[in-house]
């Protein structure tokens, strides 16, 4: 699916003790750069369940340390596809 946004954060979520290697995550979508600076909470959140691996193909991230996120910043669309346990993320950056 393709999103205009201008930035995402990627974050997991707290998994199950039963099953360590796939934990929930979600892309929060945001109006704004450096969305964890801000006190405004995401305009739009896409969850997924049980993900080994999120995929980030072509695009400049940020690796916040404090908080295990990754930020991607100046954007126009992203494009998220889940397939099985894996997520690709690609997208325009400016």
């Amino acid at each position: 699916m393709i999103y205009k946004t201008k930035s995402v954060l990627i974050a997991r979520k707290k998994g199950s003790e039963e099953d360590f290697s796939r934990r929930p995550c979600f892309i929060g979508l945001f109006d704004e750069n450096n969305p964890h600076l801000s006190v405004k909470g995401p305009r739009e959140v896409v969850e997924f369940p049980k993900i080994h691996k999120v995929l980030i193909s072509g695009l400049n991230v940020d690796y916040l340390l404090p908080g295990n996120d990754i930020v991607i910043n100046n954007l126009s669309e992203i494009e998220v596809v889940a397939h099985d346990d894996q997520v690709v993320v690609k997208g325009k950056q400016k």
